[in-house]
């Protein structure tokens, strides 16, 4: 059916009884998809009798259905809104923005004016910049690559769609390199190692990607020890990762199969809450005596008494992406930009050192 057949009228017979709405209505639109059947119900573009209703509704048989809107969702396109940025750097071909975390990189697939696809960086870019490269469409323009939203850190975007493409080879031939810092549970025992580990999507939560299963997409990460932090809320490790390649959650599944979270990281493995507990200094000199004479029979009256401490979270991932080098999409010259840990992470590992 064509647009301008539209609303169109469906009539129900007694044969149709029993039937759930949503099956009904795709079963006379054959050239309607079963998702824009839903996405037309929840717009409430489907009226049985006049009425709004919902896609488990059944049939009588007896009913009268309208649709009133179009056989194909209208082409989605992100909106501009007024959202600060830190640009670190611009010019006419790209831009080097620091996102902060919490922020969306472009809005997904529904509906562009959903509340939840809003204040995202294309949002903002839109706001800021005007035209943006239209290579990844209009819900994504500009973007050459993303963080998740929970990462902090650099981040390209092209202005035009020649420097898109020019950085997206680039990108593509590991010609880019770029620099994170991570705050993960435990000591890594050695300084510096490599994760080489290909990573698929999990059959069971489909929202986290795993490194065990064959047949994935090759990953490689490389970290460096920076420091091994020890305190009441337990054992961490800070370390620099470089990667070669840039699949979804890359340095968080990899760092968690090898059995070392990023703090905050709930998806993958890592505590919502760290709590803690001190000794006190009489008790940890009982401590020490006790190991020495453990056989004695009043040994188990001079453990160390422990006391709690407050709890300790981190609302977001302690992942940053800390430094980018890359070469101008025009000119070929070498461009290189850093920016620090924000200050929630740096509070954070602070309290961690006290």
């Amino acid at each position: 059916m064509s647009e301008q057949e539209y609303p169109t009228d469906l009539q129900v017979t007694a044969e149709d009884a029993g039937r759930r709405l949503d099956q009904f209505v795709v079963s006379q639109l054959p050239d309607v998809s079963r998702v824009r059947v839903q996405q037309l119900l929840e717009e409430g573009k489907i009226l049985v009798d006049g009425a709004q209703a919902k896609a488990s509704l059944r049939l009588r048989g007896i009913e009268r259905i309208e649709v009133l809107g179009p056989p194909q969702a209208p082409p989605l396109r992100a909106t501009a809104e007024d959202i600060p940025l830190d640009v670190v750097y611009e010019d006419d071909d790209l831009a080097i923005i620091n996102k902060p975390a919490g922020m969306l990189v472009h809005a997904g697939t529904g509906n562009a004016e959903d509340p939840r696809n809003s204040g995202t960086l294309v949002n903002a870019l839109l706001h800021r910049f005007g035209a943006l490269s239209e290579v990844n469409g209009e819900l994504r323009p500009g973007i050459v690559h993303r963080l998740d939203k929970d990462t902090s850190g650099l981040i390209v975007v092209a202005k035009n769609d020649v420097s898109h493409r020019r950085l997206s080879t680039q990108f593509a031939s590991r010609e880019v390199n770029k620099r994170y810092i991570a705050l993960v549970h435990g000591h890594i025992k050695q300084d510096s190692g490599t994760v080489a580990a290909s990573i698929s999507r999990d059959n069971v939560r489909r929202t986290r990607m795993t490194t065990k299963l064959t047949g994935g997409r090759e990953a490689v990460s490389h970290y460096k020890v920076l420091e091994r932090v020890t305190s009441p809320y337990g054992r961490f490790t800070l370390v620099e990762v470089k990667i070669e390649t840039g699949r979804t959650h890359q340095i968080r599944v990899h760092l968690s199969s090898i059995g070392h979270a990023v703090v905050g990281d709930t998806l993958y493995g890592a505590p919502a809450t760290l709590s803690a507990q001190t000794l006190d200094r009489e008790a940890r000199g009982n401590a020490i005596s006790t190991r020495t004479e453990a056989k004695k029979a009043d040994a188990r009256r001079e453990r160390p008494v422990a006391t709690e401490t407050k709890a300790l979270s981190l609302k977001r991932n302690f992942l940053h992406a800390a430094a980018i080098e890359l070469k101008h999409p025009r000119t070929s010259a070498p461009l290189a930009f850093a920016r620090p840990l924000p200050p929630d992470l740096q509070e954070f590992l602070a309290r961690l050192r006290a």
